[in-house]
């Protein structure tokens, strides 16, 4: 069985990772999702939020089987996080050519450290390449919308935490 592994913050969940997401559905039999967990930084949602937003947005998204995604918690190395799960993949999005000078080093680094971990590079579709999630969140506290750029699951709940 080929299992992958996605990591990311997904603070919130966006198209842009919908899109990977479902394309590493097609490389994998399995695919772990790993939400970096960082002690220096405060989420704007929680681990149980988030995961609840990826499990929701896979559902609303495309027909999947739910037995094939895991979504778990780390703070140590990737690599070390990838192979916990047992992953023999480990996903990266690439939205441009400065995402692809930083993956591209850390794919040497991550190489270098486990090299039964494959990096697979999945480009970003041309429809959400501009989306990250940190504007996202600064588009959402400053009141836009972000309907374009998440799920609409997701909107509510960025619309309510930033009303509060």
């Amino acid at each position: 069985m080929r299992i992958a592994f996605y990591p990311g913050s997904f603070d919130p969940m966006t198209n842009g990772h919908l899109d990977v997401l479902s394309r590493a559905f097609t490389l994998a039999d399995r695919v772990v999702v790993g939400i970096g967990v960082h002690p220096g930084k405060t989420p704007m949602f929680s681990f149980e939020e988030r995961e609840a937003m990826i499990r929701q947005s896979l559902e609303a998204h495309a027909a999947y089987d739910k037995n094939s995604l895991s979504v778990v918690s780390f703070q140590n190395l990737v690599t070390q996080a990838a192979a916990d799960a047992g992953a023999s993949l480990l996903i990266r999005g690439l939205r441009d050519g400065t995402d692809l000078d930083y993956e591209m080093q850390m794919a040497g680094m991550n190489g270098a450290l486990a090299p039964k971990i494959s990096t697979v590079f999945v480009p970003a579709s041309p429809g959400v390449r501009h989306i990250t999630a940190t504007l996202v969140r600064q588009i959402a506290k400053l009141g836009g919308q972000v309907d374009a750029f998440v799920p609409p699951h997701v909107a509510t709940m960025l619309i309510e935490r930033t009303a509060a």
